[in-house]
């Protein structure tokens, strides 16, 4: 048997070896599972341990199309493989390395340059959970192998379904990124296909591997721009072993109340814009007042008093301490109550019970003197108060915002009540605003925020509220800005997120979307007025075709069916108003579009524009560009989106004339 035949089969038998021992440690797993509450303690150490085995067993959870390993180290006389977990013997000797340990990080960083003491890389071949080849690089002899064809094909392969893992693709700009400290937060500035969102995934699993009862403690978060997408991403972290990190979106995360209303653009802007917090503030604090009158209460043996001056002096006291506003109003209770507790005291010798503390505490006159004072306020009523009452919103909003911004915002027909309110999306911020005014939001250990572009300064400060004591990673494209209030600026967004330490990175090498597609959009960057360099990519395969059409309709479905005879999936993306219409006619074709949030139903998938920001499909097929511009003040950055979705193939549709800053 040749030699090169010989070393296959034997990766092969390791292989085997290395899903026999993963089924051992699964089964050891839910053995101890079966039988922990007899061993645990109590109740709680039953019911911590069952958590904790029960973690492990998904943890271990095989699945045969998924390779263990796909790489070998060969180093001091040793191999070492690497793979998407760690694996062990019977003895607990290593049999797969997991990708995130220190020894695997020569797999991403080594090069015959620097070979950090590895003598051979080895990168597998695949196919699903086959060994089919491998291909050898010596390093510490100098043989550079050039552009690695395993590699290649790993990272051109076609997909079908939601995103999954790249832990075998990881480029060295890549891996510095993913390894970065927990305390260190980071802004990845990356154009189409570098992978930036890869890397923000990749990145959560690594901390989590490095520090994982901190951050089981303290939670890791992913925020994206909609469900979809969150949908799209929804199986990388799990495919790493990481089963328990949130995701959500920025409404979601912050939605107190729903959301049964739309505003206009111009009230969206205000409502997003960072002034509108020093409204908010100036609302809340200015409900403060002097007090008037002196404090009387009877405990039914004596009363008390407390002076106006005293009063006055605890008000003053907390409110120089500058505590969240609701943590203040208890904390102003806690020392009128403790200047009746004196007096209590010197009456007779003695401190009274906390009961009676807790009595004068809750009783009226204290009650009606804190709230004369001090008022307890809700987030939805100050928000309710000032945009219901026009003469309100412009004591808080003198000097801040305009008579025409105030306009835009304040109600033109005021619901009655609070709980008759139809709330916006807008609203959600200055909710959230409120909130954390009041009291201080739980902190996050880690968040990742992609494409954080199109986040508003006000999202940012609910996100700042959440991760003071934690870190992030701000991933985006400011090329791909398409909200009114996009940033234009990676320095402004992370002083809005607390974060003006971080450092910006840019990421311009792509690796998934091809070097046609890339340069079609790269026509657009001109007219986006953004500071970001143009998209390179290392993918010469893809395919680009734009076509002028009589009926979008007719050639829609015929390239549709067209792009079915390769692998892979297929994105059909047109402007929002048009969706209804291109699902009716591929439906009358036949065929049978997936739902977009479900994105493992199909071959093919529906996408509104609107939608399309983080998706990737191997065809594309963008259906009249000049309707996509036109839908929206920023139809030029949201065509720039759809145009970089792709890729293998990009087919461009249309029949009104091309936008002027595409036509070369």
């Amino acid at each position: 048997m040749p030699a090169l035949e010989t070393d296959l089969q034997h990766e092969r038998e390791h292989l085997a070896a290395s899903r026999q021992a993963l089924k051992r440690m699964r089964e050891h797993a839910e053995e101890l599972f079966s039988t922990g509450d007899k061993v645990a303690g109590d109740a709680y150490a039953a019911e911590t341990l069952g958590r904790h085995l029960a973690r492990r067993i998904a943890d271990l959870a095989d699945n045969p199309d998924t390779p263990l390993f796909f790489g070998r180290l060969d180093l001091d006389d040793h191999q070492y493989h690497v793979g998407r977990r760690h694996v062990t013997d019977a003895a607990g000797e290593p049999m797969v390395l997991d990708w995130r340990a220190p020894l695997s990080r020569k797999f991403y960083q080594a090069s015959v340059r620097d070979p950090q003491g590895v003598d051979v890389r080895r990168r597998f071949g695949f196919v699903k959970g086959d060994l089919t080849s491998f291909e050898d690089e010596h390093l510490t002899a100098g043989q550079d192998i050039g552009t690695s064809r395993i590699l290649l094909d790993e990272i051109e392969r076609p997909r079908v379904g939601p995103m999954r893992d790249i832990v075998a693709t990881i480029q060295p700009e890549q891996d510095e990124l993913v390894r970065a400290d927990l305390d260190t937060s980071i802004c990845v500035q990356g154009a189409p296909g570098t992978g930036k969102t890869a890397v923000g995934l990749h990145r959560a699993a690594y901390l989590l591997y490095l520090h994982r009862e901190r951050l089981r403690r303290a939670g890791v978060l992913i925020v994206g721009p909609n469900r979809a997408f969150l949908g799209y991403i929804a199986a990388v972290l799990p495919a790493l072993g990481e089963l328990e990190v949130q995701q959500s979106t920025i409404e979601d995360l912050i939605a107190r109340v729903p959301v049964r209303a739309t505003d206009p653009v111009d009230a969206q802007v205000v409502k997003h814009d960072p002034r509108i917090a020093q409204v908010l503030h100036r609302a809340l604090w200015s409900r403060l007042s002097r007090p008037e009158e002196p404090l009387q209460v009877s405990d039914g043996a004596y009363r008390w008093r407390v002076s106006v001056e005293a009063l006055r002096r605890v008000i003053d006291d907390v409110r120089r301490e500058d505590p969240p506003y609701a943590l203040g109003r208890e904390r102003a209770r806690a020392r009128i109550v403790s200047l009746l507790q004196r007096q209590a005291e010197a009456k007779s010798g003695e401190s009274p019970p906390e009961s009676w503390a807790r009595k004068m505490g809750r009783s009226r006159p204290v009650a009606e003197a804190l709230d004369a004072a001090w008022p307890a306020v809700t987030p939805e009523g100050l928000v309710f108060d000032l945009l219901r009452d026009p003469e309100a919103l412009a004591g808080a909003a003198d000097g801040i915002l305009t008579a025409d911004e105030q306009a835009a915002i304040v109600w033109a027909k005021p619901p009655r009540t609070v709980r008759a309110t139809k709330w916006s999306a807008a609203d959600l911020v200055l909710i959230d605003e409120v909130a954390g005014l009041l009291e201080r939001e739980p902190t996050v250990g880690h968040i990742v925020l992609d494409e954080a572009q199109d986040l508003s300064p006000m999202q940012c400060r609910a996100i700042a509220r959440r991760s003071a004591h934690g870190s992030i990673t701000l991933l985006g494209d400011l090329a791909q800005g398409t909200a009114p209030w996009a940033a234009t600026d990676w320095a402004e967004s992370l002083r809005h997120l607390g974060k003006p330490e971080a450092g910006i990175v840019p990421l311009s090498v792509g690796f998934r979307v091809p070097d046609a597609v890339v340069a079609l959009a790269n026509r657009l960057l001109p007219a986006l007025a953004v500071n970001v360099p143009p998209a390179v990519s290392l993918r010469r395969d893809g395919e680009l075709t734009v076509q002028a059409v009589d009926d979008l309709t007719t050639a829609t479905v015929a390239e549709a069916k067209a792009a079915m005879t390769y692998p892979g999936s297929i994105g059909v993306i047109a402007a929002d108003h048009q969706i209804d219409q291109v699902r009716t006619a591929l439906e009358a074709a036949g065929m049978r579009p997936a739902d977009l949030d479900s994105p493992g139903g199909g071959q093919v998938t529906v996408v509104p524009a609107t939608l399309a920001k983080g998706l990737e499909y191997d065809h594309v097929i963008v259906i009249e560009p000049a309707a996509i511009v036109a839908a929206e003040p920023r139809g030029l950055h949201r065509l720039y989106v759809v145009l970089t979705r792709a890729v293998s193939r990009l087919s461009v549709l249309h029949r009104e004339p091309l936008p002027t800053a595409l036509v070369d």
